[in-house]
């Protein structure tokens, strides 16, 4: 029997945010001119309608993928790490004309991090995650190991659309799996894209076809044919909170990669030219696209000052008063509250992912060229604070001591439970915070990026589970464990 479909309201706020959130009428990545059909062939599977991991429907590329999960199950662990290490390849030799290709497609981020964020799935983890727990005792051996759900379904965004499309492909493949996504329609044709190379090249080397497959027009129905159709074990979603919502409502397993607003609070004790650059380098990058990007800004006031000047030292640019509020206008819409309420801010998605010069010309200032990072001055209220905006600017924040610093922060997370930061040489500081938040990265001291393996230790990947809770997300996420018991007298000592 078929899950349950989707609530019919709920698809249309999915519908709005996967179309229109970052790239709606709006928007700063118009929906994609769609690419040519891709040519009808006969696969194994049965299925007519795709060629290299490309498919027209849902219910096509579930059945091409469970085929390559029998495939791959055949063929064992040896050919998983040969997979792996075809996608962490061909991502590398790639990396420049995809990043390219993404950019001139989306039209958000920079060239140079999209690149790089190619480069670096060679530090996904694969299979050595998967290591069997053996135990044995006077009566037996038990042994527990790691095993596949078989095809999962994946729901992917336009901020990082190859970058976290290949990362899931090596993570969930590591795990035994096959997998069918349903890109951002921003994004939709520079996925299919690397699908097909992958696909291409693991052919080629191994023999599997179609072990990651794609929808070619990612839409409402296909995504809602994938939560229903019955091959699908597993859903994996990157993206905001009525996607987030659907996965869960689909009475299939979610393992959901949600919104965040990571806060970042500097305190007296911190160095200061330690956190301005940490700050400008974790929230410059791909133009503050990043999900773990540092958004706002809590300082103590007796520290103030001198966190400014060190912001300048660094590079950034400040902006006046009057230029922030020319900034806010441009980038914000606001709606003043229903019945008392407050004002609602709306981000102006003309605005998302591009580069300091545009949100400087908007607020009315030359900046240098190569300026990564614009800063202001504002309150705790402000849109720059509340939203997670996703633009190369971050606000600054006067807090009084501490336990406002912290209070401001919680309040700014929105309790997505997902990361937050801190500058300090003060542990009792650090464990306040951390425990306050629970969020589930919480870097201190370094760029948000420490909290992925990037400058920090740590392992790498596109996905973080926080409102599932599995965190980041790595093999062994996409895995059952399985228990096997034998019963005997069975020890030599």
């Amino acid at each position: 029997m078929s899950s349950p479909a989707i609530n019919e309201a709920l698809i249309r706020d999915v519908i709005e945010e996967v179309m229109g959130r970052l790239g709606g009428s709006n928007g700063s990545a118009p929906a994609p001119t769609p690419a040519p059909a891709a040519p009808a062939v006969k696969t194994g599977c049965g299925c007519h309608s795709g060629k290299h991991g490309v498919f027209e429907t849902a219910d096509h590329a579930c059945e091409a993928a469970q085929a390559g999960f029998e495939q791959l199950r055949e063929k064992g662990i040896a050919a998983r790490k040969q997979i792996i290490d075809i996608v962490k390849t061909v991502c590398d030799d790639n990396a420049r004309e995809w990043g390219r290709i993404e950019l001139e497609e989306t039209k958000i981020g920079r060239l140079d991090h999209k690149i790089e964020k190619l480069q670096i799935i060679k530090l996904v983890p694969g299979v050595e995650w998967l290591n069997p727990y053996g135990l044995s005792g006077d009566h037996g051996i038990t042994l527990e190991e790691f095993t596949p759900f078989g095809v999962i379904a994946a729901i992917t965004p336009s901020t990082h659309s190859i970058p976290t499309l290949a990362g899931n492909i090596v993570n969930m493949i590591a795990a035994g799996n096959a997998v069918v996504f349903n890109a951002h329609p921003a994004a939709s044709q520079c996925a299919a894209m690397a699908i097909r190379e992958f696909n291409k090249a693991i052919e080629r080397e191994t023999g599997i076809s179609n072990i990651a497959c794609i929808i070619e027009h990612p839409t409402l129905d296909s995504f809602n044919e994938l939560c229903a159709n019955d091959l699908v074990r597993l859903l994996c979603v990157t993206g905001g909170p009525a996607v987030v919502a659907a996965a869960m409502k689909s009475g299939k397993r979610a393992i959901c990669a949600g919104p965040g607003n990571p806060p970042v609070l500097v305190d007296d004790t911190a160095c200061m030219d330690r956190a301005a650059s940490s700050i400008i380098q974790g929230g410059a990058y791909d133009n503050n696209l990043l999900c773990i990007g540092e958004k706002e800004i809590f300082v103590l006031d007796n520290t103030f000052s001198r966190f400014m000047s060190a912001m300048d030292r660094a590079g950034a640019v400040q902006l006046n008063t009057a230029q922030l509020d020319a900034l806010t206008q441009a980038a914000f819409t606001i709606e003043p509250g229903q019945g008392g309420g407050c004002a609602q801010a709306h981000t102006n998605k003309d605005f998302i992912g591009k580069d300091a010069k545009v949100l400087a010309d908007a607020a009315g200032i030359s900046i240098p060229d190569g300026t990564q990072l614009l800063f202001a001055e504002t309150d705790s209220d402000h849109p720059f604070v509340v939203e997670e905006q996703m633009m190369p600017f971050v606000p600054i924040v006067r807090v009084g001591g501490i336990e406002e610093g912290i209070q401001e922060s919680l309040k700014a997370e929105h309790n997505y439970k997902h990361t937050s930061i801190i500058h300090s040489h003060d542990v009792n500081h650090m464990t306040a915070m951390a425990r306050a938040l629970d969020t589930t990265l919480f870097v201190k001291n370094g760029p948000c990026g420490a909290g992925l393996g990037l400058g920090g230790e740590g392992y790498l990947s596109f996905s973080i589970a926080t409102p599932t809770g599995e965190g980041v997300t790595n093999p062994k996420t996409f895995t059952r464990v399985r228990r096997c018991i034998m019963v005997d007298n069975l020890r030599i000592y």
